[in-house]
């Protein structure tokens, strides 16, 4: 890879001229501001070999006047042996945070190599990656994206030699239309490179990059001519669709009974039964009466208080007057903490099988996230051990696994009205969500709710979907869920992809 002094790059990019530096030494801790890496691989996805090539590069965020104002690291995977490059789909990849990096999904989702990790997504030593055999490259080529200051991604100065103010950040970057619109400007760039305009064309984001790709369906089809026939939400976060009050509360409970099952804290009658079958028991309990329940507040008739309160203590594993002390509102964090106290463990935030142990079993929150430690310790050595030795991305820049993008400027989201749009506005665009049922971050049945909210006319029903797995935030961690999650969303691309002839019209 071609790296040289940022200095030197930044002089020879403005002026124009051939660079006529001296050979780069193999290593650097400066960015190069649009260069690339290519390699090439052989695997084996579902029974089926195949080659690919791989590229490790940045690209340029170019602001109104033409200037580079950013370079954003991505790395782009291609199946070799396609014949019609034109109709072979093209998924773009983002992650959340906001300030995380494309690395979880990169390395342990769809890309063809995968942590190193036992079946349920635990660390194993020595740290690594290994063969994908479920990867979707076999159906679509895929591109992962880090934005600004995640990953090997970040700012640039300006001419006079000057990094943008925190204001100016905000206002460029740090933000959710800020994001979406340069991040819509960068796609537009790289699928003009790479010649992939015919291409049927899918987002995946996961987390905050939810909020993110539900903003770009639109940006990208009203502002850059680009349209989709995909958005894939994991683990889904705000999209703008307010889930705030009596929903916000009563949504927790079918994670919590979820949660609680894993765990073997339930009642004999319902910890008899498989989770498939207690859930929809539980989610019509959530909303038929335990949301009205909570919307009474302190009007509800105390016997009915009472009822409402057992049953809560019953799905979610809790003491009774636990639920009532809490005037029927759990706390997620006091969950986690509550539990399993009496076995002196906490559970995981984003992924509720991983446990904890923490210096004290008495307060209202366990002292660490125990999953997110068990993640970075998988993650971190292994994308840096990945980029370095087997696609060859030399350089002494940190790779950010989370970046520093704060203040993030939240107002205005309207990125779930905005995906609505962009379904009506495209009779092609289907929407798919997908949700780990431990998840105790963004809960599963909240990712229902945003679903059932996004289209309230229920005139595009048949062009969304919901799929749950028996993991948490990354369900994707977890061996079975790795092979299903792979195959559902191979199966929404294939089954978004229009029928030749078939016109995009109602």
């Amino acid at each position: 890879m071609k790296i040289l002094t940022f200095n030197s790059l930044l002089l020879c990019f403005l002026s124009g001229l051939a660079s006529a530096a001296p050979a780069p030494a193999e290593h650097s801790r400066y960015l190069e501001i649009d260069g690339k890496v290519v390699t090439q691989h052989k695997t084996k996805v579902n029974g089926e070999k195949f080659a690919y090539t791989a590229t490790a590069g940045t690209q340029p965020v170019w602001n109104e006047e033409g200037e580079a104002i950013a370079a954003l690291h991505y790395t782009y995977y291609q199946r070799d042996d396609v014949k019609d490059r034109a109709s072979r789909p093209l998924l773009i990849s983002f992650n959340g945070g906001p300030g995380s990096a494309s690395v979880w999904m990169h390395v342990a989702y769809t890309g063809p190599r995968v942590l190193n990790v036992d079946p349920e997504g635990y660390p194993l030593q020595p740290y690594g990656v290994k063969t994908n055999p479920y990867s979707v490259l076999d159906s679509t080529d895929i591109v992962f994206v880090n934005p600004v200051n995640t990953g090997f991604s970040r700012l640039l100065k300006d001419k006079d030699g000057k990094m943008p103010s925190k204001e100016q950040q905000k206002n460029m970057f740090f933000g959710v239309n800020a994001d979406v619109k340069y991040l819509a400007d960068w796609v537009n760039t790289f699928v003009t490179r790479n010649n992939r305009w015919r291409s049927p064309k899918y987002l995946i984001g996961e987390s905050y990059g939810t909020t993110r790709v539900s903003g770009l369906a639109l940006e990208l089809q009203e502002r850059q001519w680009m349209y989709l026939n995909g958005v894939i939400l994991v683990s889904p976060t705000d999209i703008g669709i307010e889930r705030n009050g009596p929903v916000k509360a009563a949504n927790r409970l079918p994670y919590f009974a979820a949660a609680a099952w894993y765990h073997k804290a339930l009642g004999d009658e319902l910890q008899g039964k498989d989770l498939a079958e207690i859930l929809p028991e539980i989610e019509h309990f959530t909303i038929n009466e335990y949301m009205p329940a909570l919307a009474m507040g302190g009007f509800i008739d105390p016997q009915r208080k009472q009822k409402i309160a057992e049953q809560v203590a019953k799905y979610s594993g809790l003491k009774v007057d636990i639920v009532l002390k809490a005037n029927l509102d759990i706390s997620p964090r006091y969950f986690w903490k509550e539990l399993l106290r009496e076995r002196g463990q906490t559970i995981g935030r984003l992924d509720s099988r991983y446990l904890g142990l923490d210096k004290q079993d008495i307060g209202e929150s366990p002292d660490f996230s125990a999953e997110l430690t068990s993640w970075l310790h998988s993650f971190t050595p292994a994308i840096n051990y990945y980029m370095s030795e087997e696609l060859n991305y030399k350089t002494d820049l940190k790779y950010n696994m989370f970046g520093n993008v704060h203040p993030w400027d939240r107002t205005n989201n309207n990125t779930g009205e905005n995906l609505r749009k962009a379904m009506a506005e495209n009779p092609y665009l289907n929407v798919m969500v997908q949700s780990g049922y431990y998840d105790g971050a963004t809960n599963y049945f909240d990712a229902k709710y945003t679903m059932w909210q996004l289209d309230p006319s229920s005139k595009m029903q048949q062009r969304l979907s919901f799929k749950g797995y028996r993991s948490g935030h990354m369900m994707y961690l977890r061996h079975e869920d790795l092979r299903q999650s792979n195959a559902d969303l191979r199966e929404f691309i294939k089954a978004s992809l229009p029928s030749k002839g078939q016109a995009a019209k109602y």
